[in-house]
């Protein structure tokens, strides 16, 4: 299995490494979002007597990304 920083012969790629990065990180946080966005709607309909009957499932505007 090559290492992330490898390509696909094994040779060192340091910029596609450093893009890949990037957009993991990019990632990374807008799941965070997601899933505070989640703890917060979670909190509020039980705060309010209700319970959660189904999956919550969002849409993100700018990118069309859905998160279940």
């Amino acid at each position: 299995m090559p290492k992330p920083w490898q390509n696909g012969e094994g040779y060192a790629d340091p910029t596609a490494y450093e893009a890949l990065k990037a957009v993991d990180r990019q990632e990374a946080e807008q799941q965070k979002k997601v899933n505070a966005l989640i703890g917060v709607l979670k909190y509020i309909i039980n705060a309010a007597g209700f319970d959660l009957l189904t999956r919550i499932e969002l849409k993100d505007r700018q990118t069309g990304r859905e998160y279940r």
